[in-house]
């Protein structure tokens, strides 16, 4: 009778914490998950400013954001990779005077951070490489490549956004093998390292 009240309490545990999560994920409902977002929010920000090259054409510009993006969402997972993603990345376009691109880069780069944590799921895939984390990226950059396309035809029409599609592949492609390193090299140690901060990040599937 003890092992099955154990055993029941353990379940009403699991689904309660379930609750709380996306797919297993915690919500921005405690400190650690709001911390990292703050920081990695920040992150992204810096990242995003540090270098810029501008692009006339469009008005837009080339920066190495993505990488903070990509990290986050191979680390972190899609809630911390897509709400840090699009807040830091929007951020950035604002305190660079970028603001017609502030409501796109919120959705595009939440977008990406989201979509390369669910394709990696890093709770359940993050003791090694694997091809979640290589075709994670890959979306990552169409959503990086097409999601700007579309806006800037939206703004100024298809023949003036095709000028920036260079640039912004070769964010994706810095972007994702940088990010492709650190997770090969370092996501494991981190979460190791830190794992009572992680069980407060996402429930850890071995």
């Amino acid at each position: 009778m003890n092992n099955e009240s154990e055993t029941e309490e353990k379940e009403k545990r699991y689904i309660s914490l379930k609750e709380k999560t996306f797919m297993g994920y915690y919500l921005p409902s405690n400190s650690v998950v709001i911390a990292m977002i703050a920081v990695f929010a920040a992150v992204i920000c810096v990242l995003t400013m540090v270098i810029q090259i501008p692009i006339p054409a469009t008005g837009g510009y080339i920066n190495i954001g993505d990488l903070g993006v990509m990290i986050a969402g191979l680390l972190l997972g899609p809630v911390i990779g897509g709400i840090a993603g699009g807040v830091g990345s929007m951020l950035a376009d604002l305190l660079s005077g970028y603001v017609i691109y502030a409501p796109a880069t919120l959705i595009i780069k939440g977008l990406e951070g989201l979509v390369i944590g669910l394709i990696a799921n890093p709770r359940k895939n993050y003791k090694k490489l694997t091809y979640r984390d290589i075709i994670a990226v890959i979306f990552g950059g169409i959503i990086i490549v097409s999601g700007y396309f579309i806006y800037e035809s939206i703004l100024y029409g298809p023949a003036v956004a095709i000028v920036e599609i260079p640039g912004n592949i070769f964010q994706f492609i810095f972007g994702a093998v940088f990010a492709i390193l650190f997770a090969l090299t370092a996501r494991r140690r981190i979460i190791d390292a830190l794992p009572e901060a992680f069980e407060k990040i996402f429930i850890i599937e071995s």
